[in-house]
């Protein structure tokens, strides 16, 4: 099955940038949808963003609308989130993860997940 593998992850203060990549392998079917989400410890999922892998198309929620921009790279076999003018609450473990749909919010595969920590 695809494995996902995520990278970029770190420490930043508030207001600062990090990009994250995702690079995907082991397919026999390239995957249609990929994205993130971010899952604090002992709470509920967020997906903050998706990709159609073929069409481009984006999706992103509302909390991160306007500051995180997910993109691909298909010869890379790599999917990136740039996240800028981070604050506090966007520290998290992200998650890469495959999707059924652009809008599908639960995860059909994901990675081990990177840690993100925006200090104030």
């Amino acid at each position: 099955q695809v494995q996902l593998m995520e990278s970029g992850g770190g420490s930043v203060q508030a207001g600062g940038s990090l990009r994250l990549s995702c690079s995907y392998s082991n397919y026999e079917y390239e995957p249609y949808y990929m994205g993130w989400f971010r899952q604090p410890l002992g709470k509920e999922r967020e997906k903050v963003a998706s990709i159609g892998i073929t069409s481009g198309s984006t999706w992103y929620a509302d909390s991160v609308k306007g500051r995180f921009t997910i993109s691909q790279d298909n010869a890379k076999d790599t999917v990136y989130l740039e996240m800028s003018n981070l604050e506090p609450d966007d520290t998290d473990r992200y998650y890469c993860a495959t999707y059924e749909t652009l809008r599908s919010i639960i995860p059909q595969l994901a990675g081990q997940g990177i840690q993100v920590t925006v200090s104030s």
